[in-house]
């Protein structure tokens, strides 16, 4: 049976010429123009990226195809001057497909070094303000990761905002957005971070897909739309976290760690005064991916960050593992995104374990190298006549241990027992809090991952030499067991050089 015809693309459509580099095409140097808000798509082949062009520009501008390889044979530019009725320039650049074989329209290691380049070019330029990543939904949302981190790692230093694009879903029930719904959850534990979403489909064969059609329109042009304001006035919008904030951020971040069930969730409903974090009282964890509430103490705005509870670190026990990468993904987001103000480490009153110990060195000496403030909070102290003296007669414990911080707080989380004692220790929490966190004392940690990167370089993949340092840092500073640390070092560096390799 023979392919279906390949549309042609309207030859007014293309906005710069192109040069022929190793038998694939790469985009020239179209003149600078300031006034045009440039988009690259980007993805693997087959995932729809051209049909997301036409499906932008209202007609068939870009080749499409239904074959098994790639019909995107280089990298093409294509101005639109509407969207959704509003008159403003848009420069759409659509790239060759990743991850084709050897002999693919263009074979995966050439593709990679094209974008690679446009990518790291043009952001260099300032010439990119939006990065639409390109998936199928029906791919396996842990394959996406290396594509990913590809496309990251060339514009991280201008903070390029990365959307994700989810194709196909003409047929996904009950609505297209479900599909994010459902991948929500993986796509952050995977290390993964979005700006902005939209769930669509390109397909016009029946009403249905009409409909659908029109809805994924409106979404993609909210998206670029919204990007296109923020470049004009300077506002930054995360769509996908729904919140809106001035770059420079105003807000102070602060994440609060511990064990599963030392009361982190109770503890952020505290400092909000109301419940705003889940809780409960049994033996499952709460908490099971990183939280973030915004809250305001004083007229003074704070991001407060909940993680996932880390227990005995022992080899086999798959919870350990996806808690401290979940923990590694958000303190790699947040400094991509301006820093940290504060850790805030959240334990029961009770015997001093070998477990918090490692709890704290991971968080304090190699996720954060020492470069972020610490402090303490005791809960569970209600029974205390005076909640101050549990500290006083055991702060020497955690001398020996080795576990200094910045500050302490000795509270109670629960509501009802003494309503006094509930409100003093919200304000014992804040005036710590911010005592550490003035201007005059904070140490934000801010840049990229200079420890992993350091520890990690991306030349010389599976470098035994690295693995081991790696090892050691883990078992010397977190007393962490061998295995559990070449486990453990084994992921994390997985997720920090997949993309660049």
């Amino acid at each position: 049976m023979s392919s279906p015809a390949r549309t042609q693309p309207s030859s007014s459509s293309i906005s710069s010429q192109f040069f022929s580099s190793s038998n694939h095409a790469e985009v020239g140097e179209p003149p600078h123009r300031a006034d045009t808000f440039n988009v690259v798509i980007c993805g693997e082949a087959g995932s729809g990226k051209s049909s997301l062009v036409n499906l932008i520009a209202g007609e068939n501008v870009a080749a499409t195809s239904s074959d098994a390889g790639g019909c995107t044979a280089g990298t093409h530019a294509y101005d639109i001057s509407t969207i959704r009725n509003e008159t403003f320039k848009v420069k759409l650049v659509d790239t060759a497909g990743l991850d084709e074989g050897p002999r693919g329209t263009v074979p995966d290691k050439e593709a990679r070094r094209i974008l690679r380049k446009l990518l790291r070019t043009r952001t260099e330029q300032g010439d990119i303000h939006l990065v639409m990543y390109c998936v199928r939904g029906e791919r396996v949302v842990r394959t996406l990761r290396r594509n990913y981190e590809l496309i990251r790692s060339q514009i991280k230093k201008k903070k390029v905002p990365i959307v994700l694009v989810v194709t196909c879903l003409e047929s996904y029930k009950p609505e297209m957005e479900e599909w994010w719904t459902v991948n929500e959850r993986t796509i952050s534990n995977l290390g993964m971070t979005f700006a902005g979403h939209a769930c669509i489909t390109t397909e016009t064969m029946t009403s249905m897909h009409m409909e659908r059609r029109t809805q994924s329109y409106d979404a993609v042009c909210k998206l670029i739309k919204q990007y296109y304001l923020s470049n004009k006035t300077g506002i930054h919008t995360e769509l996908s976290r729904g919140t809106i904030h001035n770059v420079p951020r105003t807000e102070r971040n602060i994440v609060v760690f511990g064990e599963t069930g030392a009361g982190k969730s109770s503890l952020i409903n505290l400092m909000a005064g109301k419940n705003v974090a889940d809780t409960c009282c049994g033996v499952e964890a709460c908490t099971t991916r990183w939280k973030e509430y915004f809250i305001k103490f004083g007229g003074e705005p704070f991001k407060v960050f909940d993680t996932v509870g880390l227990d005995e670190p022992q080899l086999g026990i798959p919870q350990y593992f996806d808690a401290v990468e979940n923990a590694h993904s958000l303190i790699r987001d947040l400094e991509r995104e301006g820093g940290i103000d504060l850790l805030l480490f959240c334990m029961p009153a009770g015997r001093l374990k070998a477990m918090h110990q490692c709890n704290y060195r991971l968080f304090r000496y190699f996720l954060c190298d020492k470069k972020v403030p610490i402090v303490l909070a005791i809960t569970n102290l209600e029974r205390e006549q005076n909640m101050e003296s549990w500290w006083t007669r055991n702060q020497q414990a955690f001398r020996k241990k080795k576990i200094r911080v910045d500050g302490h707080a000795c509270i109670t989380t629960i509501e009802h027992y003494k309503p006094t004692s509930q409100t003093d220790s919200r304000h014992e929490i804040w005036d710590i809090i911010k005592n550490v966190t003035a201007d005059g004392q904070k140490r934000t940690r801010k840049g990229g991952n200079d420890l992993f990167v350091s520890l990690m370089p991306l030349a010389g993949n599976g470098n035994l030499r690295v693995r081991k340092d790696v090892v050691s840092r883990l078992t010397k500073r977190c007393h962490m067991s061998p295995e559990v640390a070449t486990e453990l070092a084994g992921r994390i560096k997985k997720v920090v050089v997949e993309g660049a390799t």
